[in-house]
C-alpha cells in the first residue's frame, strides 16, 4: 500500500523520537505502554513515522497568554 505522496513512511526508533522531544527514552516506552503515541510493531521492534510523531508534537501545542499591559 503506497502513501499518499508515493514514498514510504520514514520511520525512526525510540532512542530518535527521545532526542527529538528532549526526553529520555524512559518517557518515550511509558508514552507507549499508556498509548499515548502512536506508533508501529515490526516484528519485536517499535518504530514511530516521523511525521505522526511531529503532528503530536503539534497537537500539543499551547498558544502564548497575553498579559494586558
Amino acid at each position: 500500500m503506497a502513501d499518499e505522496g508515493g514514498a514510504g513512511p520514514e520511520l525512526v526508533d525510540i532512542e530518535t523520537v527521545a532526542k527529538l522531544l528532549g526526553v529520555g527514552e524512559r518517557y518515550v516506552r511509558r508514552l507507549i505502554a499508556e498509548r499515548q503515541i502512536e506508533f508501529i510493531k515490526v516484528g519485536h521492534y517499535v518504530r514511530f513515522d516521523l511525521r505522526v510523531v511531529r503532528k503530536w508534537v503539534e497537537d500539543r501545542r499551547h498558544p502564548a497568554v497575553s498579559t494586558p499591559a
